[in-house]
């Protein structure tokens, strides 16, 4: 999936940067979100005003307090720009400048990328270097709703057989040599035995995932790979 099919197109409310701290601030109580993008005359994005950027304010006594030694170490600009910070009146003034965006053609996962690296909660897709959407951890939740299938599609017992052969045939960490299935009424066993705990539980996932199946009752025993000791046995579902 691309950026393009899940962000969040319009209308798009944006401030500028002449906008007031106290109409940015009202946007976002009033919306229910917790940033917004800045942008130009021309729509191009110049940064975002989150409420991260609005926790030290003078205003709540909350701006930060330098020792007198930090104080004396900090550099003159480094003093300037917190004081912009926790008394500026203009988005301008307290945004967070240089935002990281995404072309509407980025796929999905160079998104999410940007936000575990970054720690963001949203990101804006530009087209044309301009503002055309925005793409939040809200918008990505009901993507997963919306697009939410089994992994396959299987109607009889033989053909969950067949669907569970050929995801153990696709996925590397699948312990298809010692595992085996066996299928009744759509209702699936799993037989055998795996050397990694996490085992159980994927496999389990991966069988329920596929539609038909009513039940999945697990008698696998996880064997210590070390000590060859039998560690763990199945719990029925």
């Amino acid at each position: 999936m691309l950026a393009r099919d899940v962000m969040h197109r319009g209308p798009i409310v944006t401030v500028g940067p002449e906008t007031s701290v106290e109409e940015a601030a009202g946007l976002m109580l009033s919306l229910g979100i917790s940033g917004l993008p800045v942008v130009d005359a021309t729509n191009g994005v110049v940064g975002i005003i989150t409420e991260g950027d609005l926790l030290r304010r003078a205003e709540l006594g909350t701006e930060k307090h330098r020792q007198s030694w930090m104080a004396f170490l900090a550099s003159p600009g480094r003093l300037a720009a917190d004081y912009a910070l926790t008394h500026g009146s203009k988005v301008g003034e307290v945004m967070t400048a240089g935002v990281l965006t995404a072309e509407a053609d980025a796929p999905l996962d160079q998104i999410v990328k940007l936000m575990e690296q970054k720690h963001i909660r949203r990101v804006p897709i530009v087209e044309r270097g301009r503002l055309a959407g925005i793409v939040s951890r809200a918008d990505l939740m009901r993507a997963l709703i919306v697009q939410r299938a089994p992994a396959a599609v299987a109607h009889s017992d033989a053909e969950i057989v067949a669907a569970v052969t050929a995801f153990f045939d696709q996925e590397t960490w699948s312990p298809r040599a010692t595992v085996r299935v066996s299928v009744s009424d759509v209702v699936v066993d799993l037989w055998g035995m795996i050397f990694d705990e996490r085992e159980r539980t994927a496999l389990c996932v991966a069988v329920e995932n596929i539609r038909g199946v009513k039940a999945v009752r697990d008698h696998l025993t996880w064997i210590e790979p070390v000590s060859g000791m039998a560690l763990g046995a199945g719990i029925s579902l």
